[in-house]
Formats: structure tokens, sequence, C-alpha cells
């Protein structure tokens, strides 16, 4: 029988991509084998989902800054109204013998 040659697996994580007969040759004859990788992906930066979440959150945040200046601003136009309306209704306000005439014509 003859003896079986020497086996030589390809080092670290190369072996699954380079055939088995290119590998033996290039080892025989001390040729350099040139691997050639395709690469698809050309971004660069990060992916545009990960954009997501703090864009909603500034979102969400600057929708609820507006709608509570836009409910202080409601809350106080009611309350001016209302005062407006009790001092109309009231006529003159008078504290500790001062008389204040708040709304009414300067005939």
């Amino acid at each position: 029988m003859l003896p079986e040659p020497a086996r030589h697996d390809p080092p670290g994580s190369l072996a699954p991509h380079i055939p088995a007969d290119v590998y033996r040759r290039a080892e025989a004859t001390g040729s350099p084998v040139v691997i050639v990788v395709q690469s698809t992906d050309t971004t660069t930066g990060r992916p545009l989902r990960e954009y997501l979440l703090p864009l909603a959150v500034a979102g969400a945040g600057a929708i609820g800054v507006f709608a509570t200046v836009a409910a202080f601003l409601a809350l106080l136009d009611f309350a001016v109204h209302t005062a407006t309306a009790i001092a109309a209704a009231t006529g003159p306000i008078s504290v500790g013998g001062i008389t204040f005439k708040v709304f009414g014509s300067k005939r």
C-alpha cells in the first residue's frame, strides 16, 4: 500500500472559500492564492433604521411642548375672558374705602 499524503488544511477561516485542488496545487508549487471578495455593501455609515427611534422621540417631544404651550395659552385666554366678564358684571370695585371703576366709559 501507498502511504497517504500528509494532509494540510488551510489556516483560519479561509478553508470554506478555497477549493481543495487550488489550495493543494498552490501548496505544492509555492505559488500564492489570490482571493477576490466581492462586496455589494457600499454603505459606510449607520443604517437609517437606527435614526428612527431618536427622531420619533424628538418629534413626540416637540409635539408635546407645542401642545403644552397651546393648552397654557388657551387656559390664559379663558381666564382673561372670565375675568373680563366678572368685572363687567360687578361694576366698580371697592377696597378699604377706595373705589375703582375698572370698566366703564370716561364720560
